[in-house]
């Protein structure tokens, strides 16, 4: 019996029952830690774009890329954080004299941080 296309290009064949299934497996991955911001990105991922995902899961890539934008994201909203702060004028001073006026002002600041991180590269 010839050789299936598969089998040429170096693929292999396993016995389950009376059927010979194709031996699939997904390349190892390096194990790095995805934060926040790549969960949401994976989420995303996985609901809107689906052959992105499966592209990325089955060349062994996600968890490297995932970890990248989980990065960037950081590096982002921390960039933000501090642009911002200096805009509006919040200080330590402020945090020290008004703590609740200091505190709800960051987390204004936060949710419009994250609002444009999201826009900008995680549902991008």
């Amino acid at each position: 019996m010839a050789n299936s296309l598969f089998e040429e290009l170096g693929g292999k064949y396993e016995r389950q029952g009376d059927y010979l299934m194709p031996y699939l497996t997904v390349p190892a991955e390096k194990e790095q830690t995805i934060g926040i911001w790549g969960q949401r990105h994976l989420d995303y991922l996985k609901q809107c774009r689906k052959v992105t995902y499966t592209n990325l899961l089955t060349s062994g890539k996600l968890n490297a890329y995932l970890s990248d934008i989980n990065r960037q994201a950081q590096e982002r909203f921390e960039r933000l954080m501090e642009d911002m702060k200096k805009t509006q004028g919040i200080t330590e001073r402020l945090k020290e004299e008004s703590t609740l006026e200091w505190t709800g002002k960051i987390n204004n600041l936060r949710a419009c941080a994250r609002e444009i991180v999201e826009q900008e590269i995680i549902y991008a």
